[in-house]
């Protein structure tokens, strides 16, 4: 069994920054592939940024120069710094990780951005 767990979500004013953290456990043994989407209401989920175990990563165009992701291998932990932070970017934020071929997700955290 494998959870992921997040943390690092809140409630910011538009121009301000979050750090959001999202650490496995369990049976754990390589993560591969992690990564984060979001998910606005009304909206459908949207793929934020990934970042591979070699520390690779990409980013979608409307984060991309705002956001920056990063991984400690040694924690099983993925973190995304967000900066600049516009209400465009509220959401609920939900971390995965791959496991050979099977995707696991966390619960998701709240993100709210004031203007």
């Amino acid at each position: 069994q494998v959870q992921l767990v997040e943390s690092g979500g809140g409630s910011v004013q538009a121009g301000g920054s979050l750090r959001l953290s999202c650490a496995a456990s369990g049976s754990v043994f390589t993560i591969n592939t992690m990564g984060w989407y979001r998910q606005a209401p009304g909206k459908q989920r949207e793929w934020v940024s990934s970042i591979t175990s070699g520390g690779s990563t990409n980013y979608a165009d409307s984060v991309k120069g705002r956001f920056t992701i990063s991984r400690d291998n040694a924690k099983n932990t993925v973190y995304l710094q967000m900066n600049s932070l516009k209400p465009e970017d509220t959401a609920v934020y939900s971390c995965y990780g791959f496991i050979e071929r099977t995707r696991y997700w966390g619960q998701g955290t709240q993100v709210t951005v004031s203007s």
